[in-house]
């Protein structure tokens, strides 16, 4: 076993990994180790932005959790995918750029008011992070930002379909609205996305390639690692294996920080002996802390597909037309131009069905393609047509991730609860009969043969439970795992500066930190939990 030492060891180079790794040896001069268990993200399937596509179906760049049966679901086993790839999910994501509300920070805050760690979590604390990070090719303003590393566009290419997705929901009565991270979320309009001329800005080429000649930072791909090291109640370094299979341990001076996304972060603290000291027990795990938080408190976003099938050759493809996505492929190498300069997901929503004047409940994605994830594959036929996905944005429902082994190449035991609150289900139901409305509503309707799910002849509330069962699936949005919390809660594994609770010298720096999920895509929040991170670390905040 060869041994190292940083000042610094980074576990996990996703969204927020990378950003903490990055600035902590340029703009804190120390030496940082960044361990990722996945690839290189130079690839060109991964900066073309309809890679999604594929990272979905299968890839080796995506991890695919399987969860345990989900009794709620009649039994379903769902997959939920995670970047296995510097840059983690803003390597493979539809990179489309959301913060989130004021409300959802400000909720944080209030959770974190009962902590004696002088430091805010409010809106007011987190935008300079955002504004700090992001380059807007269009906004530039108090809320936005024009030189940071994060490139921000608009969408390259727009198709048709977007258009009168976005026309259709104005019809309804919804306003327009030309920025989700302005002033209100409420409307439909179009996305923006973290790329730039079609390609991909993921953490790793915004903060990572910027430092690859910087020889205080080191960055290791394929590395395992299989546990944090604590001695006497300290972090002191961890073991890893190698891609040869080769184990090591290095030892960080300063701080171990894990930011291995909120499904591998809890499983790494427990097979570290942090965590449910019963649990452990089952595995026959050293126990260094009892933190009964950990894995618990499991937080993703739902989504329930609505499919409809085109009278024409509208939208981006079928399968079956090699053609027209070769055209398309060529057009984009030879002039970086058309469709392949879209993943796919331009125009989008925030609506209150019940209550259009408040809080948006419902987030939708419009994707101009039939576009099921493959655990739906073959319920409907390869055609032309577009897919509205409805998200409930602030679910209630909690899961929780467990161990299955002691071993750390053995895959956790993952339990979601995707709308197993009644209150989500009642919230999914409602987006699902407005966006229906919005088939219906021209001009999209004139263009639509048919809603092939859920079909014409079940849509009773009943009906559409029964479809929400079927297809609901993750947003690729996990978190909360291992939450920041006050002083009091007994579930929360960190203080409001992401120190793990009972262990010196280890923090958590990943959507698992979050006590709440945000109202919209999280690659953008835990970027800013990144870069918060190295500011506590470098004495900033």
């Amino acid at each position: 076993m060869t041994d190292e030492n940083f000042d610094y060891v980074v576990v996990g180079g996703g969204s927020s990994g990378c950003v903490v790794a990055a600035r902590l040896a340029s703009d804190g001069g120390a030496r940082v180790l960044l361990l990722e268990a996945g690839h290189s993200n130079r690839h060109p399937l991964l900066d073309m932005p309809p890679g999604i596509f594929k990272m979905i179906s299968g890839s080796k760049f995506m991890t695919y959790h399987h969860t345990v049966p989900q009794a709620h679901l009649d039994g379903r086993v769902h997959d939920i995918p995670q970047g296995n790839v510097l840059g983690g999910g803003s390597s493979v994501n539809a990179q489309v750029y959301m913060r989130g509300r004021p409300a959802d920070y400000d909720g944080w805050n209030e959770v974190l008011r009962g902590n004696n760690d002088n430091v805010g979590w409010g809106w007011e604390d987190v935008l300079p992070h955002f504004r700090g990070m992001e380059a807007n090719n269009r906004l530039n303003n108090s809320l936005h930002g024009t030189s940071g590393p994060m490139l921000v566009s608009d969408p390259g290419h727009v198709n048709e379909f977007s258009r009168w997705f976005v026309q259709a929901v104005q019809g309804l009565g919804e306003p327009y609205n030309p920025d989700f991270n302005g002033s209100s979320q409420r409307g439909v309009g179009f996305y923006q996305f973290m790329n730039r001329h079609g390609k991909r800005s993921s953490a790793a080429y915004a903060y990572v390639t910027p430092q690859e000649n910087n020889p205080n930072l080191t960055v290791r791909l394929h590395c395992q690692v299989q546990r944090v090291e604590i001695n006497r109640g300290r972090a002191t370094g961890v073991v890893y294996k190698d891609k040869s299979g080769a184990t090591h341990r290095v030892h960080a001076d300063s701080e171990v920080i894990v930011s291995a996304g909120a499904l591998v972060t809890p499983q790494l603290l427990m097979l570290s002996g942090v965590g449910p000291a019963d649990h452990l027990a089952q595995h026959a795990i050293d126990c260094h802390a009892d933190v009964p938080g950990v894995g618990q408190n499991l937080i993703d976003h739902p989504e329930v597909p609505i499919s409809g099938v085109a009278n024409g050759p509208y939208g981006y493809f079928r399968q079956a037309d090699g053609w027209r996505m070769i055209r398309n492929g060529l057009q984009f190498k030879l002039f970086g131009s058309g469709p392949i300069t879209s993943a796919g997901v331009e125009a989008g929503a925030f609506v209150n069905p019940n209550e259009p004047e408040a809080l948006p409940t419902i987030q939708a994605f419009c994707v101009p393609v039939i576009y099921l994830d493959r655990d739906a594959k073959g319920a409907v036929e390869d055609d032309y047509g577009m897919t509205v996905t409805t998200v409930v944005v602030k679910p209630r429902s909690r899961g929780e991730v467990r161990l299955n082994s002691a071993d750390a190449s053995v895959m956790p035991a993952v339990s979601p609860n995707l709308l197993k609150d009644p209150h989500d289900m009642d919230e999914m139901i409602a987006g699902q009969r407005f966006f229906l409305r919005a088939f219906a509503q021209s001009p999209l309707t004139e263009h639509i043969d048919r809603i092939a799910i859920p079909p014409a002849d079940a849509r009773s509330d009943d009906d559409l439970r029964a479809h929400c069962k079927r297809f609901v699936k993750t947003n690729y949005h996990p978190a909360g795992t291992c939450k920041m919390g006050a002083d009091g809660d007994r579930m929360a594994v960190l203080d409001a500066r992401m120190r793990v609770r009972g262990i010196d010298g280890l923090r958590v720096c990943d959507m698992s930190a979050v006590p709440d999920i945000n109202a919209g895509n999280t690659n953008a929040p835990a970027m800013m939990l990144g870069d918060r991170c190295a500011d506590m670390l470098m004495g900033r905040i």
